[in-house]
């Protein structure tokens, strides 16, 4: 089966830093601006009972002073997650739970998610079954997070089968996008975050991929101006497709191209060798190779792809993960149905198309490639 899906033409216009994504649960704000996380309290409801805030000690250590003023002396509980893909547990959700608990949390509790992307998964699960359900709001302080998971309302955690297969669709009351918390972000989380910029330039922004191409070192060295219009860039063509398709039943399956690759590849790792985007690198590099051998993709196309992917990396090396193991793993892919996977494999800079029934030798082929 083969599923084109055409690309948006539009560009960031500078002078534009709020974004809504539209759901039949909500319509909310994504916003992108320096400093916005200062303005906390104006997306708070007027009535709430506890603020909960979930966050992991770094980013506590490095940004309270930020939140509180955001805040503005509003009382709140603080509730530590100790990092880690390995944690992303049921486990972990039942005594977060518990804690809200026992601190008087209740059904006028909300929560604030402030962390990278899996703080925005487990915060946004945790919210959306407490109580049968509490409003959340996203802060997300890596840049995966800001481009990616802290918008779209798809939280979820990990079981030992695979990645983020118990979670719910629970929308945000709004998404704060401050890049300036990107300053203190290490190098390698920042490089991390940046392969999902260069999955959304391929699935759906040509310019956004120009932008990455020609502005290499802008990107690399984090200049403020470029890093907001990415950043920015990113959120509209998520929130474009999130409000098209709330719950992936079509178009949204786009944001997935890197991810079923790079999913099973942090299963078969056990979540402790990569971090999400370096999976995801990973992963579009598997889906480019596939997409070439398919012949869906011009050579030259192709080139500029992994050309990008490159360009952004280094990769971690993965070269002893059996290449067998890898598509086994597919077929416990949340996008897997009835046993068909699911890929998404672009047919040019700004196109993909959404594959199943692909033979298992070339799955097999091209992740080996992808891997060496």
């Amino acid at each position: 089966m083969f599923h084109s899906v055409a690309p948006c033409a539009s560009w960031y216009n500078v002078d534009m830093a709020t974004f809504h994504v539209t759901t039949a649960q909500r319509r909310y704000p994504a916003v992108v601006q320096r400093g916005c996380l200062e303005r906390l309290s104006d997306h708070l409801p007027e009535r709430t009972g506890k603020i909960f805030v979930l966050t992991t000690p770094d980013v506590w250590q490095r940004h309270a002073a930020r939140l509180a003023r955001g805040l503005a002396g509003r009382s709140h509980e603080i509730l530590f997650y100790p990092g880690g893909e390995e944690r992303k547990r049921l486990a972990t959700i039942e005594a977060l739970a518990e804690e809200m608990v026992q601190r008087g949390g209740d059904r006028s509790s909300v929560l604030l998610a402030f962390g990278g992307g899996i703080v925005n998964d487990v915060g946004g699960f945790l919210a959306a079954i407490f109580m049968r359900g509490i409003p959340v709001i996203q802060l997300p302080t890596t840049l995966l997070a800001q481009v990616d998971s802290g918008l779209g309302g798809k939280t979820g955690v990990n079981l030992e089968s695979g990645k983020n297969l118990v979670g719910a669709f629970h929308q945000p009351l709004a998404v704060l996008i401050d890049p300036e918390v990107l300053g203190t972000l290490p190098e390698r989380e920042y490089r991390a975050g940046l392969f999902e910029v260069v999955k959304c330039a391929v699935i759906r922004s040509p310019e956004l991929f120009d932008l990455l191409e020609t502005r290499r070192g802008d990107v690399l060295a984090r200049e403020p101006e470029t890093v907001e219009r990415m950043i920015a860039e990113c959120v509209r063509v998520k929130a474009e497709v999130v409000s098209a398709d709330e719950r992936e039943s079509d178009l949204r399956r786009i944001l997935n191209f890197g991810h079923t690759f790079g999913h099973a590849l942090e299963a078969e790792t056990g979540y402790a060798r990569l971090l999400h985007g370096e999976a995801v690198g990973l992963g579009m590099r598997a889906a480019t190779f596939l997409a070439r051998r398919l012949e869906m993709l011009p050579e030259p196309e192709a080139e500029r792809i992994l050309k990008l992917i490159e360009a952004y990396g280094p990769l971690p090396r993965v070269g002893d993960v059996s290449p067998q193991a890898l598509a086994l793993r597919l077929r416990s892919d949340k996008k897997t149905v009835r046993g068909e996977v699911h890929l998404v494999l672009p047919e040019a800079i700004g196109r993909v198309r959404i594959v199943s029934g692909v033979d298992e030798r070339l799955v097999r082929e091209a992740i080996e490639a992808a891997l060496l």
